[in-house]
């Protein structure tokens, strides 16, 4: 029987990476697959990994639909034997009730990958029912590390390396563009205590703290 599966995990954790090693295990196998994403820090249409591999993908809005997709894709002679989803976070509620029903009702497997809770520490939408509607739910075995050395639990946003709590929820930037070692919008894995105290790298580096300093005023 066909799976909806749920491959989850902090940012830095591989998960993209996981995906595309999952669109190459099945493909080298014969299997035919379809590969999605959203937002993906490549820009539009891609599904990229820090690795610095890429393939193709379809770019998933908020008002694309799984399952008309497919069945036109099944009517029209194709063949489809597996998504590949990366990016889930970001995708609707009702566009994963779609995969569910595209998995329970012609029998195609769906491999979802994303993170779990965004900047405010709040789950996505797409995460929440991921978690509620898959089959399984893999957390990632490799860790992502806070900058003190600690295992990363939670992804913080920074703006100029100063790490903030409110504003759009999507915003894509990427921490490893080395034409500005400090983008205007960044990301970074923390620890929770971290996380808690808003203590980025660049932050904890200006002001020459240690991590265990207490949390006194």
């Amino acid at each position: 029987m066909a799976q909806l599966g749920f491959y989850s995990g902090t940012m830095d954790c591989g998960k993209s990476t996981l995906a595309l090693q999952m669109d190459h295990n099945h493909r080298a196998r014969g299997r035919v697959g379809r590969v999605f994403t959203s937002h993906d820090r490549a820009g539009k249409a891609t599904l990229s990994s820090r690795l610095g591999l890429a393939v193709e993908a379809i770019e998933v809005s908020d008002e694309f639909n799984f399952w008309q997709y497919t069945v036109d894709e099944l009517t029209q002679g194709g063949r489809i034997d597996y998504f590949v989803c990366d990016e889930a976070q970001f995708y609707t509620a009702e566009q994963i009730d779609q995969l569910a029903k595209v998995t329970d009702e012609l029998s195609i497997d769906v491999f979802a990958f994303g993170i779990l809770t965004d900047f405010r520490t709040q789950l996505f939408p797409g995460s929440l029912r991921l978690i509620e509607l898959a089959d399984r739910v893999h957390t990632l075995q490799v860790e992502a590390l806070c900058w003190c050395g600690e295992r990363a639990t939670h992804n913080a946003r920074t703006e100029d390396g100063v790490m903030v709590t409110e504003g759009e929820v999507i915003v894509v930037g990427d921490v490893d563009a080395p034409e500005r070692p400090l983008p205007l919008v960044g990301y970074e894995v923390l620890c929770r205590r971290h996380h808690r105290r808003r203590m980025t790298a660049e932050t904890a580096k200006a002001a020459a703290i240690s991590p265990d300093v207490l949390p006194f005023d």
